[in-house]
């Protein structure tokens, strides 16, 4: 019970993150915030999936798929900052 408690909380603050970062690109309207926005959501949502859902006691790649997904947008977010022309 208590690492649900945990990982909600987790979950909780990578959203509160994202929301951050929403909110800075409704400001700027820079890419960068809305793919961190994204990512920040994306991670939010895979660490509170495992509260909802019943652990199996075998190997789920999914999870570590979905992290690297975000991790992909956060990095593929900073590379088209710095090689944008503007």
């Amino acid at each position: 019970m208590i690492a649900a408690f945990f990982m909600g909380a987790i979950a909780m603050g990578f959203g509160a993150a994202g929301l951050f970062f929403l909110r800075y690109w409704r400001e700027s309207r820079d890419r960068l915030f809305a793919w961190f926005t994204l990512a920040f959501f994306v991670v939010a949502v895979n660490r509170a999936i495992p509260v909802f859902k019943p652990e199996d006691h075998e190997v789920n790649l999914l999870p570590y798929v979905v992290r690297l997904l975000a991790f992909l947008i956060f990095l593929g977010a900073i590379l088209d900052k710095n090689l944008r022309r503007t």
